[in-house]
């Protein structure tokens, strides 16, 4: 059965669903079907979820307890999940690479960045700047501005008007599929 609509970034009408139930991990991509946009400007997906965490062998630990298998490069984990990737990576340096000030309050909890970074990966440089354009167009704080990367790509920050951190990049070591899905590469291979 198909229905119309939006779903995501995709349009119901390029989605099928299975006749048994209308859930969400029911719904599966018609063949051919590319990806889409609301309107000119940001996709609507997530390339990678970071996690800032105060001690990184900890937070490997956990999830590995949870059964999740990662790859560590120098001090970050990568965990492929489905179409995404979740990256663990100290807190403060997520801080300070998302360009965010984090303040104590007088009783020693945070306030402002939550720890929590969204990334969404483009095709292009052109398309990071293209992004962060739109992004302070429709309200955003661009908290750093687009810049080269230590890892050859090339990236910028903005946080939306709740102070939620996005990281538009461009990284030629992350190439996007055709529907805009990410594959975290092996970093054990030359």
């Amino acid at each position: 059965m198909a229905v119309s609509g939006w779903l995501g970034y995709r349009h119901v009408a390029d989605m099928a669903l299975t006749p048994r139930t209308a859930s969400a991990s029911a719904i599966r991509p018609r063949a051919g079907c590319r990806r889409r946009r609301y309107g000119p400007g940001m996709e609507q997906r997530i390339s990678l979820v970071t996690l800032g965490v105060a001690d990184l062998a900890r937070a490997r630990a956990f999830y590995e307890r949870l059964g999740w298998r990662g790859q560590q490069v120098e001090e970050t984990v990568f965990y492929q999940a489905g179409g995404l990737a979740v990256v663990l990576w100290s807190r403060e340096k997520l801080a300070e690479d998302a360009g965010i000030t984090e303040d104590r309050k007088g009783d020693g909890s945070r306030d402002g960045f939550g720890g929590l970074a969204l990334a969404h990966n483009v095709r292009s440089r052109a398309e990071v700047d293209e992004v962060l354009t739109k992004a302070a167009a429709a309200g955003a704080r661009i908290t750093r501005p687009a810049r080269e990367t230590f890892y050859g790509g090339y990236a910028g920050c903005f946080a939306d008007p709740d102070g939620h951190v996005w990281e538009i990049a461009w990284n030629p070591g992350f190439p996007l599929a055709a529907d805009g899905t990410i594959t975290v590469p092996d970093f054990g291979r030359p």
